[in-house]
C-alpha cells in the first residue's frame, strides 16, 4: 500500500476524509457592554496633563438653616443663630421657611442675626430649630452710597488620569495557521483585548478610587481616578438617616419612590440644572420597574410589558441606565451635562506595535482617561439599600 499520510482503522483501504462542520462564527458571552459610557457619548475636548482640574462657581447663598432651639412669636425684635450667616446684611427681608412671616435683619455678628419680627403686618409663627430662612434681597434707600461688594471665589477641582492597558502577541505559527472564524488572529485578539479595556474604562468611571498618598503616581506608585462614588460627597443618603425616608419592609430597606424624589428634590434645591439619569444595577432596576404597580391593557395587546426606561418626575425627566457595575445597593442620580470621561490629548485607545520577541509578533493596547465631575452637588447616591 501506498503511503498517503493518513491514519487509518485498518489495513483496508484509507477511509474518506470527513470535512468538519465548524461555524465561522465566535461567540463571546462574557459582559463587555458599556451603557454608561454609551449615554455620556464622546468628550468634546481632552485633558492636558495627568493631573486634570476644573473650575467652579457659585452664587452667593440667599438661604440658611435655623440653628438653636425653637424660638416663640412674641418679641417684636429676635436674636437667631443660624448655620451660614453669610447671605445676610442690615436691611435685608427674609421669609421664615413656608410661613407667612417676614422678618428684617437688624444687624449680623457672626453666626447670629438680628430680626425685626413682623414686617410688614406679617403674621409671627414659632421658629423651629431646623427651620430655612431665605433673604429675598435688600430693599436699597432712596440716594444711598453704594453697597459693600459681595462676591464668591471660584474654586480648582481636580481627578487625575488612569493608564488602561493590554498586551497582545501571537506566534507565527498561530498567525499562519487558518483559524474557525478568525481571518486574522492579532486583529481578532486586539479587538478582544479592548473590549475589556472599555468595560475595565466604565467600571473605573463608576468605582475608581484614587490613592491617598502621592495621587499623581511615580515609578512605584500606580495613578489612578476617582469615579463618581468618589466624588459625589454633598447629596449622599441613606434609608432612614437624617430626615431621609425609609422603605422598610422587615429587615429589608426598599427603594421607594418617596426616596427618588426627595434626592432628586434635595438637588433641585441647590442646582441649576436637572438630573436626567438614573444610574442603577439589577436589583433597584427591578425596584424602579415595580413603581408601575397598576398596568392597563387592551384586547389587542399581546405582549405584556415590565419595565421602566425613562422616570418623569417633578424634578427632572430621566434616563434608567442599567449597569452591571454599579453596586446593588446604590443608585446614583446624575445630570450628565456635567460629566465627561476624557482622554488624555494623544492617548485615546490605540494599538502600538512592539518589537518582535522571536517568533511572536504583538503589540500594546493603551488608553489614558479621566473623569470630570462638575459641581458634585449637582448630583446624588442613594445607599444601603436591599439587594
Amino acid at each position: 500500500m501506498p503511503f498517503t499520510g493518513k491514519a487509518t482503522f485498518s489495513a483496508g483501504p484509507a477511509l474518506p476524509e470527513i470535512a468538519e462542520d465548524v461555524s465561522d462564527i465566535v461567540g463571546i458571552v462574557s459582559p463587555h457592554e458599556t451603557p454608561l459610557l454609551d449615554h455620556l457619548g464622546d468628550p468634546r475636548r481632552e485633558a492636558r496633563s495627568t493631573v486634570h482640574e476644573w473650575i467652579e462657581d457659585a452664587l452667593v447663598p440667599n438661604a440658611a438653616r435655623i440653628d438653636q432651639p425653637a424660638l416663640a412669636d412674641d418679641g417684636a425684635t429676635t436674636l437667631l443663630t443660624v448655620d451660614d450667616a453669610r447671605p445676610f446684611r442690615p436691611g435685608d427681608l427674609v421669609r421664615v421657611a413656608s410661613t407667612p412671616e417676614v422678618v428684617q435683619v437688624a444687624g449680623v455678628s457672626g453666626q447670629q442675626i438680628t430680626v425685626v419680627r413682623g414686617y410688614g403686618g406679617t403674621p409671627t409663627t414659632i421658629i423651629q430649630h431646623g427651620m430655612a430662612v431665605v433673604s429675598l434681597g435688600t430693599p436699597a434707600l432712596e440716594g444711598a452710597d453704594a453697597a459693600e461688594p459681595r462676591f464668591t471665589a471660584r474654586v480648582r477641582r481636580r481627578n487625575y488620569t488612569q493608564i488602561f492597558a493590554a498586551t497582545v502577541e501571537v506566534s507565527g505559527s498561530m498567525q499562519a495557521a487558518r483559524a474557525h472564524g478568525v481571518g486574522d488572529e492579532e486583529d481578532y485578539q486586539r479587538q478582544e483585548r479592548l473590549r475589556e479595556l472599555l468595560r475595565d474604562l466604565e467600571n473605573t468611571v463608576i468605582n475608581g478610587v484614587a490613592p491617598a498618598e502621592d495621587p499623581q503616581g511615580s515609578g512605584t506608585v500606580r495613578r489612578s481616578m476617582n469615579g463618581l462614588r468618589r466624588l459625589i460627597t454633598t447629596n449622599r443618603f441613606a434609608p432612614g438617616a437624617d430626615g431621609f425616608p425609609s422603605g422598610a419592609e422587615g429587615d429589608e430597606e426598599r427603594l421607594t419612590e418617596e426616596m427618588l424624589n426627595t434626592a432628586m428634590r434635595a438637588v433641585w434645591e441647590q442646582s441649576s440644572g436637572q438630573l436626567d439619569t438614573i444610574l442603577v444595577g439589577g436589583a433597584q432596576k427591578r425596584r424602579i420597574n415595580a413603581f408601575a404597580g397598576n398596568r392597563a391593557y387592551t384586547p389587542d395587546d399581546a405582549r405584556y410589558r415590565d419595565m421602566i426606561s425613562v422616570y418623569e418626575s417633578d424634578f427632572g425627566v430621566c434616563r434608567v441606565i442599567l449597569s452591571r457595575w454599579v453596586p446593588p445597593s446604590t443608585v446614583m442620580l446624575l445630570d450628565s451635562s456635567r460629566i465627561e470621561v476624557l482622554p488624555l490629548a494623544g492617548r485615546a485607545f490605540h494599538y502600538k506595535p512592539l518589537a518582535a520577541r522571536g517568533d511572536a509578533v504583538g503589540g500594546q493596547l493603551i488608553g489614558e482617561y479621566t473623569l470630570e465631575l462638575r459641581n458634585e452637588n449637582a448630583h446624588a447616591v442613594i445607599e444601603g439599600l436591599t439587594s
